[in-house]
């Protein structure tokens, strides 16, 4: 075949690809169908909620639904599958998936301090579907791909990577660039004035993120993904000004009603589902511990633990196991490309286990590595460490000394900790927030406080106002 009839059936190709787009009602490249689309957003949102768990059946998640159903069925694409999830996760974030699935975060909505705010974030998220962001990025991504095949042909270090680039390109959490980020928020500004909710309320969301991208608190991972177009709190005070004074009369708010919603809420990680302590690791409700190395950087997540040397030559993964130590090391070890060097079956602090070093042979070399299972309360724990082999003499005794450090635990102070929660304060009297603070002490930092609340430091907070707080918890 020709190159130019090639290009022709490509051309022609692109041209049969092309769908209007629900929202500005122009022709635009679409390699994903509906139904490729809601089939990718099903599975991703599966295995969210399978990873990280929801509030399912609480108020909050209630409140969520309903505010996601009703716009869903006024935007432009009201037959997807709409689905709305409220995650059981710290992060201040909110996310969606192609084909209709929205998900908020425990983490966000304690962050935020009206039903219109919420509404806000849902109606963004709800237009990225309906702008069909994804599918746009996704089409993009296969052209990207469509044009390694043909590149790693000739480069072999572009065949090296390209099943690298590849998946990188196809992921469904993508970021989203300035044209879409403009777009879902006056798509939120729209939906939620369609339901009679206060828009005026939207610049403040805006403000919030911004407040803790700054440094106080934890950064919000919907900045992460969702980069920030420009001021946007200047853009939704633009559109506030440019709404018919008419059309902003009678909206909804409901602030004190979505506080009690929170009142009582885990505020941060939840410390009953593993937590640090230094390089320390323990987990109160599967009643263990394990030290990592020194100066490494660890993180837990939904189904891992995992730390990382620093010169991120080495690191470390602990994860559930099915079996016994020994039938948990042996599947393991016969995955391709690893060699067993040596195996043993013995003990960890009391706890029955079984373990194998190996090398394991992967595309950018050989890896030396470590293996070892322990039994502890009915369940099987599987430790991995990994080692380049220029590093193996420093790193390989310290990754073999963290898991052996695998133990019970014992202190009643570990296995009796609790989260820290947010407590509703009716104010008795006129105050600042700052004397808020004082009189009121949290567990966490004053600037916190100040920014669940939407308030600065010398904001005055009228008698009876409704005011989060945070109570309890464990200090890092």
């Amino acid at each position: 075949m020709t190159l130019v009839t090639m290009t022709a059936l490509g051309v022609s190709l692109l041209l049969g690809a092309c769908a209007t787009n629900p929202v500005t009602g122009r022709r635009e490249l679409s390699l994903v169908s509906e139904a490729q689309e809601i089939q990718m957003g099903k599975q991703a949102s599966q295995n969210d909620v399978r990873r990280v768990g929801e509030l399912a059946g609480t108020p909050a998640e209630a409140l969520v639904k309903r505010i996601g159903v009703r716009m869903a069925a006024q935007s432009e694409r009201p037959s997807l599958p709409w689905e709305f999830h409220l995650l059981d996760d710290a992060a201040v974030n909110a996310f969606a998936y192609p084909g209709g699935f929205i998900f908020v975060t425990r983490g966000l909505l304690t962050h935020l301090n009206s039903e219109a705010e919420l509404a806000e974030v849902i109606g963004h998220e709800i237009g990225h579907v309906t702008a069909k962001h994804s599918v746009a990025q996704m089409s993009q991504a296969q052209l990207a791909q469509i044009g390694l095949v043909g590149a790693s042909i000739f480069s072999s270090t572009v065949a090296k990577y390209g099943d690298v680039l590849g998946t990188g390109a196809s992921l469904l959490f993508l970021k989203f660039g300035r044209d879409d980020e403009l777009q879902s928020d006056a798509l939120g500004f729209k939906y939620s004035l369609a339901l009679k909710y206060d828009v005026r309320e939207s610049p403040k969301v805006f403000t919030t993120l911004g407040r803790l991208s700054g440094g106080a608190g934890r950064i919000p991972e919907w900045q992460s993904t969702h980069p920030d177009p420009g001021n946007r709190v200047q853009r939704a005070e633009q559109r506030i000004a440019a709404t018919p004074p008419a059309e902003l009369q009678g909206l909804t708010v409901n602030r004190d009603s979505y506080l009690k919603l929170l009142d009582g809420m885990v505020f941060g990680e939840n410390p009953r589902q593993g937590y640090f302590k230094g390089v320390r690791f323990l987990h109160p409700d599967l009643q263990f511990q394990l030290d990592f190395p020194a100066n490494w950087r660890t993180a837990n997540q939904p189904e891992a633990v995992v730390g990382l040397s620093p010169d991120q030559q080495a690191q470390m993964v602990l994860q559930l196991a099915e079996g016994t130590p020994a039938a948990a090391v042996s599947r393991f070890v016969q995955q391709q490309g690893i060699t067993v060097k040596q195996t043993s079956q013995n003990s960890v602090n009391g706890l029955a286990s079984a373990q194998a070093s190996f090398d394991a042979q992967t595309e950018s070399g050989v890896l030396n590595g470590l293996v070892v299972a322990v039994a502890h309360r009915n369940q099987t724990y599987l430790l991995l460490g990994l080692t380049v082999p220029a590093v193996a003499g420093q790193r390989g005794p310290e990754l073999e000394a963290s898991m052996r450090s695998f133990r019970p635990v014992t202190d009643q102070a570990v296995l009796n900790v609790q989260p820290a929660k947010v407590q509703l304060m009716t104010l008795p009297q006129r105050m600042t927030a700052q004397e808020f603070v004082q009189r009121y002490p949290s567990s966490i930092p004053a600037e916190q406080v100040y920014i669940i609340n939407g308030v600065e430091a010398a904001t005055t907070l009228p008698s009876g106002t409704v005011v989060k707080r945070v109570v309890g918890g464990v200090t890092p």
